[in-house]
């Protein structure tokens, strides 16, 4: 990968929002300099060939947890300090080298995915980031060795998606050290061995490493999941523990930065853990859609399968396209890629759990059998949407930045304030109607190769669309605009689907520049394919801002709520 430039770089979503597009951000298309690139590919092909020969999902399902011995391996495989600095025993990769490893656990058991996202994508990661050097020399090596586990303890009884109201409590003590009181729960890895905790103080938001063995702190009892079920889901519990000083990360007022940043940056590793659940989904409808006879022909003869198979390779392709170019922007330095850390998350889920669905049609009733691998995955796949930041509420975060950034570029009204949407939604203050005459020129999106020159045509009217439709949502709502969820989740499914348009674009690019027309046909096919399906949606959705049928959903759902169900007798 080229130099980092570590310099402050503005964010290319809000960019989209404001009419223009940043193609220095994100062309070219990033991929792993030589060096890396070779040791990912060793390291991905270390646990694949574990995860394949020893690993057993179904024996960790039904023993309740992934067992301590695989732990232990993977660590001794150096697979569980992935990010760390080598001279903490890490392997230090980049962001993209990181998660490219990662795809391989998503890919043989979502639910180690999970367990290994925990550790390293948010449980090890705030010391990573933020931890002082006494503080990563203490913590890091157990931890890439696999002698100690990680969690990420944030959640609580009454707070989920609204982080900053957090209710565990913080003391100061005239020694420098924290006593600490409260509950969390759904806490991945609870019963780890270190804990990075969040809780409120009289100095701000804390976040405090707690240690397994601490008097006053337990765990339990286990929660019974739907899905997950090798990953042990906690309720944790604090009772005046004291915490020594040395284990506050940052400064008093710094833990809701270090929650958003942390959850930021881990998002990362759930698209491309997704992705390689996705191409298991494949590799089994294949082999399936192969042996499998119907009216004496294989299923894979038929076009409604072929269909399903088509979709899925395209669907991965752009969810890989999209997580990679994220990574990519951790890795050149950009500071701000909050927007599209949670558009990919929101994108990887969906596409996830959709493409499941279509291999487990493919399937049939055997996929309907309790041990079948995508019945198990069917368990495990549908909390994905939900963890690390509800869908919904991503939705909302990424269409109240864009909304805040274009309304703060406005000559009418720049006196509209929009409070920090990863606190909460916003409020606007009222401001002066009017439209303002005015000729967005985007851009194109430079560094494209030739053979999408159409389709950085269409990225381009996009972009103007999505600035158009913002305005037109914040000229008719005014200060109603944050209680319009509906458009939010247009503005930041439209949005998402540019920036996928512009991953897949730069990464077909590349691929055209380095290998050519001929050998890169098939690639370029499944790019456009893609494009088209990807442009057609951006297109629904903006005009979905000013045609929709909104009235009369709310009607329904008041009608329904005020019925206490359903109230029409046949």
């Amino acid at each position: 990968m080229a130099p980092v430039d570590r310099s402050p770089k503005p964010s290319f979503t809000r960019s989209l929002f404001l009419g223009r597009v940043a193609s220095d951000l994100v062309l070219p298309y990033p991929t792993l300099e030589t060096g890396e690139r070779r040791k990912v590919e060793a390291l991905a092909a270390s646990a694949r060939n574990y995860l394949t020969t020893v690993y057993d999902p179904a024996l960790a399902e039904r023993n309740g947890w992934v067992g301590d011995d695989t732990i232990r391996d993977l660590g001794a495989l150096g697979l569980l300090g992935l990010f760390v600095e080598e001279r903490f025993g890490g392997q230090g990769l980049s962001q993209s080298g990181y998660c490219r490893v990662m795809e391989e656990f998503g890919r043989a058991d979502g639910t180690l995915a999970v367990v290994m996202g925990v550790h390293q994508s948010i449980g090890t990661k705030p010391i990573h980031l933020f931890g002082t050097e006494e503080q990563k020399a203490r913590w890091l090596p157990d931890l890439a060795s696999g002698r100690k586990l990680a969690a990420f303890v944030l959640t609580e009884p009454n707070v989920g998606s609204d982080a900053y109201n957090l209710e565990t409590w913080a003391t100061r003590e005239p020694d420098g050290s924290w006593r600490l009181s409260g509950e969390k729960r759904w806490i991945g890895n609870g019963d780890g061995d270190v804990l990075t905790v969040f809780a409120r103080s009289d100095q701000g938001h804390v976040a405090l490493v707690v240690e397994k063995g601490m008097s006053g702190l337990s765990t339990g009892p286990r929660f019974e999941t739907l899905g997950l079920k090798a990953n042990r889901l906690q309720r944790v519990h604090f009772d005046n523990v004291r915490v020594p000083a040395e284990n506050l990360l940052g400064e008093p007022g710094d833990g809701f930065r270090i929650a958003v940043q942390t959850l930021n940056n881990g998002r990362m590793s759930m698209g491309t853990s997704i992705a390689g659940g996705m191409k298991r989904f494949l590799d089994l409808t294949l082999e399936h859609g192969a042996t499998r006879q119907q009216f004496g022909r294989p299923l894979l003869d038929f076009e409604l399968v072929q269909e399903k198979t088509a979709w899925l390779t395209t669907q991965i392709y752009g969810m890989e396209a999209m997580s990679y170019l994220t990574t990519g922007l951790v890795d050149r330095g950009v500071a701000d890629y909050s927007l599209e850390s949670a558009m990919t998350k929101i994108s990887a889920s969906e596409a996830g759990w959709y493409g499941l669905n279509k291999a487990f049609q493919v399937h049939g009733g055997e996929a309907f059998m309790a041990d079948h691998p995508l019945s198990k995955a069917l368990r495990d796949f549908r909390i994905f949407p939900i963890f690390e930041g509800a869908n919904d509420v991503l939705q909302a975060f990424v269409a109240l930045n864009g909304i805040k950034a274009l309304s703060e570029e406005l000559p009418d009204v720049r006196s509209l304030r929009i409070t920090d949407p990863a606190r909460a939604i916003g409020v606007l203050a009222p401001y002066v109607s009017g439209r303002i005459s005015r000729a967005i020129r985007p851009g194109q999106l430079l560094g494209a190769h030739r053979a999408f020159a159409k389709q950085t045509a269409q990225i381009a009217e996009q972009t103007v669309r999505l600035r158009d439709a913002t305005e037109t949502a914040l000229r008719r709502y005014g200060s109603k605009v944050q209680e319009k969820q509906l458009v939010q989740k247009r503005l930041a499914s439209a949005a998402s689907g540019i920036y996928a348009q512009t991953a897949v674009v730069g990464r077909a690019s590349a691929m055209l520049e380095r290998d050519g027309l001929q050998i890169s046909g098939a690639e370029k096919a499944v790019a456009l394919s893609f494009l088209a399906t990807s442009e057609r949606e951006v297109s629904r959705l903006l005009r979905g801002v000013e045609i929709n049928n909104d009235s009369a959903t709310r009607q329904i759902s008041a009608s329904v709520r005020q019925a206490g169900g359903y109230l029409f007798d046949l």
